[in-house]
């Protein structure tokens, strides 16, 4: 069978132009397809535009609180209209590194339309069919849309409307306790807006440590955020101009506006993969990675779906929904599509952040995962940011870093809260990637930085193991006393 293209990516996001673009690098002959825009949700919906709203959100906060440093502000005013051109600035200053022309410069065939697969070998775009010796399908997800009577009558925002709308909502009600709820409600809260965050589960951030997720949620009410746990809104109606939401049938709620962020769903649905002998994953079924919970193109470890000249990657699998594993995923796709499929992903050290303030990081296991595996073969060290001078100096006092290792000082994971955790995990998730013990992290750090977080509990990890030991404090002690004896 002829044909055209080493191969064609559908889909324009984060993983898609990776691929793209070092396929292209490498001489391949690429196509890449798009139906909307270059760059995915991380440019135009997602990692950009939040954390600079986060950050617009961060300093309102600051200033608002620089009393205790002995530094006052008078009648501190927020215009939201320029929090949000600041976002959109700086959409527009990142978009030229995913734009159409890069992409062709690096010798892409950049295609827009909307097409589907008519064949196991061939996709049909714009009137023509194009064959290929791979594809990659990297279409990302978009937000899912529970099923709650009188939303859509009443009218909601997502992370795709979010970052253009220039008047504040002076209420907001938010539907989901996960990442992008909980970053956007603190947000909006510093922002100005009475925020009600409603979550389904029993706490925020599920997917967290309960100990690393208490935190933050300590935080939100400190500052005013409600917060419903083990609520599912029911029906939504508009009463005065107003949006009320129920649950239980009980009125939970009455808002300006709703933003919905209660998970993501793959876009499969107009690319009729069925024809290509692609397969979907049901929620809940087993599949590769952490990819279980959700549903998404079925991979097997080498990123093949269920036929093997089709790879997948990035939200489109349904497993880790963050961009760099997108990328990540994403090259092993290139060598395996471009070459021969040898490569398997490995997700053993997977880190990610919630931007939250304090923020979040985590990479590897939980304390409960460690201890389902593990057994009594862990240990838990935690070290408090309080402990750290930086952290006083800066009155980052707030968090802590927890780390779970084996007896033998293999790291199994790590879960950190406070300033700059998405920074020092980073530490944390060399020294597993490379299989060191903790004792690697107790090297020389720069005095006063706050990743002395790190250094400081491998330390308290070595006089946590001193402490329990009688054996060892009785055999330095008998050392000592010799050495004494001898001069």
């Amino acid at each position: 069978m002829a044909v055209e293209y080493d191969v064609v990516v559908i889909g324009g996001g984060s993983g898609g132009l990776v691929v793209a673009g070092v396929a292209a690098a490498l001489n391949a002959k690429v196509a890449l397809i798009e139906k909307h825009r270059l760059g995915g949700d991380c440019l135009w919906y997602g990692c950009v535009p939040s954390k600079s709203l986060i950050h617009a959100s961060r300093l309102a906060y600051q200033v608002k609180n620089a009393g205790r440093f002995g530094i006052y502000s008078q009648n501190v005013s927020i215009d939201f209209a320029k929090a949000i051109s600041h976002v959109q600035n700086v959409i527009a200053n990142i978009e030229p590194h995913d734009s159409p022309e890069r992409f062709e410069g690096l010798g892409s065939e950049v295609i827009f339309g909307d097409g589907e697969f008519i064949d196991r070998h061939t996709f049909k775009i714009n009137g023509r069919s194009i064959k290929a010796r791979a594809f990659v399908i990297s279409t990302g997800s978009r937000p899912a849309i529970p099923d709650i009577s009188g939303l859509e009558e009443a009218g909601y925002i997502t992370n795709e409307e979010v970052f253009s709308i220039t008047e504040r909502p002076e209420t907001l009600a938010i539907i989901g306790g996960g990442p992008i709820g909980c970053e956007l409600g603190q947000a909006f809260s510093r922002l100005g807006s009475e925020v009600v965050i409603v979550a389904g589960g029993d706490r925020l951030l599920p997917q967290e440590d309960p100990e690393v997720a208490q935190v933050v949620a300590t935080q939100f009410a400190s500052e005013h955020i409600r917060v419903l746990t083990k609520t599912r809104v029911e029906k939504v109606e508009v009463i005065n101009g107003k949006k009320v939401l129920f649950a239980a049938g009980e009125k939970i709620a009455e808002v300006e506006q709703i933003l919905v962020a209660a998970g993501r769903q793959p876009n499969v649905e107009s690319l009729n993969i069925e024809a290509a002998g692609v397969e979907m994953r049901q929620k809940g079924e087993a599949g590769y990675g952490n990819s279980g919970s959700k549903k998404g193109i079925r991979v097997n470890s080498k990123l093949q779906t269920t036929n093997p000249r089709i790879y997948a990657c990035g939200d489109v699998i349904g497993g880790y929904q963050f961009t760099h594993v997108a990328s990540y995923e994403a090259n092993i796709v290139l060598k395996n599509a471009l070459f021969l499929p040898v490569i398997k992903a490995d997700y053993r050290v997977i880190p990610w952040a919630t931007f939250t303030d304090p923020e979040l990081a985590r990479v590897g296991l939980t304390e409960q995962q460690a201890r389902s595996r593990y057994g009594d073969d862990i240990q838990i060290v935690k070290q408090e940011y309080a402990d750290v001078d930086r952290a006083q100096a800066e009155a980052a006092t707030i968090g802590f870093a927890k780390i779970i290792v084996r007896r033998n000082g293999q790291i199994l994971g790590a879960h950190l809260v406070g300033e700059s955790a998405g920074e020092l995990i980073a530490e944390i998730v060399l020294a597993m990637s490379h299989n060191l013990k903790i004792s690697a992290l107790s090297g020389i750090h720069i005095y006063p930085t706050l990743s002395e977080l790190n250094s400081n509990a491998a330390f308290a990890l070595t006089q946590q193991n001193y402490e329990k030991s009688l054996r060892l404090q009785n055999l330095l002690q008998k050392v000592f006393q010799l050495l004494r004896a001898f001069g």
